[in-house]
């Protein structure tokens, strides 16, 4: 990304600054300092569509209610590495139908979750599996986007999320939400899916995020440098180096066990099916890459 005489797109002051992060062993600039990657024509309205019919059905069948990679075992390892504590109480921004929120409750002893998401089929079924599981007085659901949420300042101990943030388009607005709804001194614990290292080309950007339904996609040092700006310390800001072996069981499972449940879910229509299994591999070459992965981040709030 070099300009004429070999100056970098930010100019001689930019090169500058660069070399100087670079002999302070900096994180490298993360996408709020370079251009994020972005999909025109995708926002809330083709979110809701995703996890409102088939191809929500589809992923819920893969990774189960948890729909984040790692299931349990990741959300167990959150919550312990961010000290999530009995008795405390959470707000979980874009929190699907809310199995993130009954994890907390049952195996962390959270008191008390509540969780906004905009889509209303998901809320719906929340809703009804948390009083399925007699949960519904300990978690609440808000139907709102989740960057304005509307709850008052400093509601919560903790704020979470997992693999979910990926779907919100203005990702500096939704981490100015979880800084201002947690407590001073309360923690942001989050996984999403993130751009790695090598980054993606645009061609694989675009490809990528049109087959998701991701508006943009951040990376390590871009959501450090949110959370930063929004009164955070950041504690961990990690790839997790979940996305690529999990992606492969996800394709082994629709190959050897589950190709009948996911062509119910498609209509019979073994195009579609053949079509989205080929947009898997393509994610399975990016993984093995490590040009997409999950990250995980953990800030405390100042």
């Amino acid at each position: 990304m070099n300009g004429a005489g070999g100056e970098t797109i930010f100019g001689a002051a930019g090169a500058s600054r660069l070399a100087a992060r670079r002999r302070r062993g900096a994180a490298p600039l993360g996408k709020q300092e370079e251009a994020m990657k972005t999909k025109a024509g995708i926002g809330l309205s083709q979110v809701q569509a995703v996890y409102s019919g088939p191809e929500g059905e589809l992923w819920e069948l893969l990774m189960g209610q948890q729909i984040h990679i790692g299931g349990f075992k990741a959300s167990m390892d959150l919550a312990e590495r961010a000290k999530i504590a009995p008795g405390t109480k959470g707000i979980d921004l874009c929190c699907c139908s809310g199995a993130g929120m009954r994890f907390l409750v049952r195996f962390r002893g959270v008191a008390a979750m509540t969780g906004v998401d905009a889509t209303p089929a998901v809320v719906e079924a929340g809703r009804r599996r948390c009083r399925e599981e007699g949960l519904a007085e300990k978690i609440a659901f808000i139907l709102k986007d989740a960057t304005a949420s509307g709850l008052p300042d400093g509601a919560a101990d903790f704020v979470w999320g997992e693999d979910a943030w990926c779907y919100v388009a203005d990702k500096a607005k939704l981490v100015a939400e979880a800084a201002r709804l947690v407590k001073p001194g309360g923690t942001i614990a989050f996984t999403d899916w993130i751009e790695g290292t090598p980054a993606l080309s645009a061609a694989e950007a675009d490809r990528y995020l049109a087959f998701m339904k991701f508006p943009s996609i951040q990376d390590l040092g871009g959501y450090r440098s949110l959370l930063e700006q929004a009164g955070c310390e950041v504690l961990v800001a990690e790839d997790t180096k979940r996305f690529a072996p999990y992606c492969d069981l996800y394709i082994r499972m629709i190959d050897m066990q589950l190709t009948s449940d996911a062509l119910r879910i498609l209509g019979w229509d073994t195009a579609v099916l053949q079509g989205l299994a080929g947009e898997m591999m393509f994610m399975k070459g990016l993984a093995d890459a490590g040009k997409i992965a999950q990250g995980l981040f953990i800030a405390r709030k100042r």
